[in-house]
This record gives structure tokens, sequence and C-alpha cells, in this order.
């Protein structure tokens, strides 16, 4: 059993990129860039207007202007500003040659004559110059970045619509267990419902991945060695769930050396989630996550989903701070790293929430985040300051 980041650092160690490909931006959502982007335009592209106003020259602004022109964003200026003359102008809009400065309307007098006075006498500038944010050639996204919504505005204005990125692992999912049933079905009275799959698929959803649910596989050696086999044949991942601890039906470990996978990692020192299969065979793998379902859903967080995201070459690192305990925490057993549930409250407190051990997943409606209470600790006291992981 291994401490929990040198778990972790072996997981990662054997994650290796499957290669990369071309999508278009329209399907870039959630992909990792493969290559550096850049610009192929200054941005802003021209001088333009920071307000609705009128353009003029800085020199002429205590005197009364005429307006000779009126532009619009997306028109073209047709004339030049000589003394005393101005243009009425839209924000956005390209400002005229001869133009130094743009007065806000707000301080414009309209007068007789198709003439104007700003009542102020002064003006700030009032102009984006062009490529004041960006010049031709700068890099819009560096390579491995994680492609949320925020970034695709930058690649659109950058003029990047075919983008290489990597490829994402093909992944199956499989639940283990002769007691379960599926979430449609009526458990008899020594059957559970399998909520592990449908917890798993969403969690892989949430970094872009579409995982492939292959249904429950019963505790019989032959069929967990068929069904893992057959997913082989169209999986880089297969993530199961139940079967890696050390009871009579508990198969998986034997399953998959049988199928040529070295088996790197058993057990990590973790609360909870010791019981981890973590194994490869080239560019694919298998790992076995424990079958109590708050135990895999932390793991998922804790390992599969920085290893998946490393496929991917995006180096993923979870939000970590600070906060004081609202109330005494005691636990009976310090021998692993507890990953326990907990609500980080408005005022920057934290709360650990009710949570009755592995099992129960109902605890983590009410959480946002997890405390880290380290080997060898039973108690916290109120007002303690922890280390707090969002999830």
């Amino acid at each position: 059993m291994i401490e929990f980041r040198e778990a972790l650092a072996l997981i990662l160690s054997n994650a290796s990129i499957l290669g990369t490909e071309k999508v278009k931006l329209t399907q870039v959502h959630q992909r990792v860039l493969a290559g550096n982007t850049a610009y192929d335009m200054n941005i802003p592209p021209f001088d333009k207007s920071a307000m609705d106003g009128y353009a003029c020259r800085m020199e002429d602004i205590s005197n009364e202007l005429e307006v000779i022109e009126t532009i619009f964003a997306g028109k073209k200026p047709e004339l030049t500003i000589g003394k005393n003359q101005c243009a009425k102008i839209m924000t956005g809009a390209v400002v005229p040659n001869g133009a130094d400065c743009v007065v806000m309307k707000e301080v414009i007098e309209e007068r007789p004559n198709n003439k104007v006075f700003c009542i102020t006498g002064n003006t700030k500038a009032n102009i984006c110059y062009t490529a004041e944010d960006v010049k031709v050639g700068d890099m819009a996204l560096p390579v491995g970045t994680f492609l949320t919504a925020k970034h695709l505005p930058i690649l659109a204005g950058a003029g990047e619509v075919d983008l290489t990125v990597y490829k994402q692992p093909r992944v199956s999912v499989f639940a283990t267990g002769s007691e379960l049933v599926e979430p449609n079905e009526k458990p008899l009275s020594h059957q559970i419902r399998n909520s592990n799959s449908t917890q798993m698929i969403a969690q892989l959803a949430e970094l872009g991945l579409s995982g492939e649910y292959r249904g429950i596989i019963r505790d019989n050696i032959d069929e967990t060695q068929q069904k893992i086999a057959k997913a082989l044949e169209v999986s880089d991942v297969i993530i199961l769930s139940g079967g890696v601890s050390v009871g009579d039906f508990d198969f998986i470990p034997e399953v998959i050396e049988k199928l040529g996978f070295e088996i790197i990692l058993t057990r990590s020192a973790i609360q909870p989630g010791k019981p981890i299969i973590f194994a490869r065979k080239g560019n694919q793998y298998c790992i076995g996550c424990a079958g109590n379902p708050a135990s895999s859903f932390i793991q998922f967080d804790l390992y599969l989903k920085p290893f998946l995201l490393a496929l991917e070459g995006y180096k993923w690192k979870p939000l970590m701070t600070k906060a004081a305990l609202t109330q005494d925490y005691h636990r009976n057993k310090t021998d692993r790293l507890l990953f326990m549930p907990a609500r980080l409250n408005g005022d920057g407190s934290v709360t650990p929430v009710e949570y009755h051990g592995a099992a129960h997943i109902n605890a983590l409606i009410n959480s946002n985040c997890l405390v880290l209470m380290p080997l060898g600790v039973a108690d916290f006291k109120k007002g303690e300051v922890v280390d707090v992981r969002s999830f």
C-alpha cells in the first residue's frame, strides 16, 4: 500500500499520449490543443472608437465643430477630418483619418447648421488603437490547453478554424458483481442497483469523454475474461468497479494478468478507496475501482481524472485551498490519508458533512469539497485551518 502522491505519480508516469488528429473549431470544445495557435491579424485591426460620440482633432476641442460624416461599425470612413470638423461615430467604428480623439456624445451640445460643441472643453482619446491587444503572429493559445467555452472566441478571433488536438481515449465502463441489477430493475432482497456505472459515465462526460457502458459482469471468471477481452478490441481504457479486493470472487487481477496486462498498482493509502487496480499493456489500460460508490467516485476524481486527461496531453491539477473547520472532527484509524466529504461555505470556512463510510454516496450530495486529514492524525479541532480540495 503506497502513499497517495506516490500512487498518483506512478499512474501519471504511465500515461502515453495516443496521437493527434484534426478537428473543426465547432468540434473542439473539451479537447486539448496539440500545437500552438497564432493570430493571423492585428486586434484591433484598425483604430476604433471606444464609445458613441464624435471623432475630431484634440486641438479643436474647444471650438464649434462641423459634422461632415456619420460612421457606424462596419462602414469605411469616406472623408478626412480637417480643422474644426468631426464625424459622428459609433462604438467599434473605424476612426477616420485626421481625427485623434472621440468626444463622448453625453458632453456634446448639438447646434444649428449641423454643428456641435463640447461643453467640457476636454476629452480623453477614447480610441482603441490598432494592434493594441494583439499583433499578427502573437500566440493565441498554447499547446496543452484544455479548451472550454472561454477559449473558443479566442480561436475564432485568431482565425484558427482547423485545430490539431490530441486523440481522446476510447473508454469502456463495466460494473462487476452478481448482486447488481440495472437501475431500471427492482432489486430482490439480496441485490442492489448498479449506481457506479451511471456515475462514471457522467464523470467521463464532464471531461468531454463519451464512455461506452458495457454492462454488468457476473462473478464468473470465464465471463469476466470474455467480456474484458471483447472490450479491449475497441478500447484504450477499461474502467471497472468492484472485484478488485481480496475476496473469493474478486477475479479482476487474475483475469487481466491472463490477458497480458502488467499490474502496476493494487492499493493506495487513502480513505475511502484503498483497493484499486491500475494495469497496462502497451497503450491499453485497465483500471479497477472499489465497488463502494463513494470510494469509486473519489477514486475517479483523485486518480482517473488526471490520468485520462494526461492521455490527451493535459496536465490537470485540482483546486486546493485552506479553510477553518466549523466543528471538531475525530476518527479512530489513522493509517491512511482521509478525503473527508465536506462543504466549503461562503465565509471561507469548511464543514464536514455526515458521512458513514465508503458506501455512503448520499454524503457527496451535500459536499462540494474534500478535507484532507493526514496519516497519523486522529483529531481536528474547531477553527483549525485544514487543506481543502474542491471537486
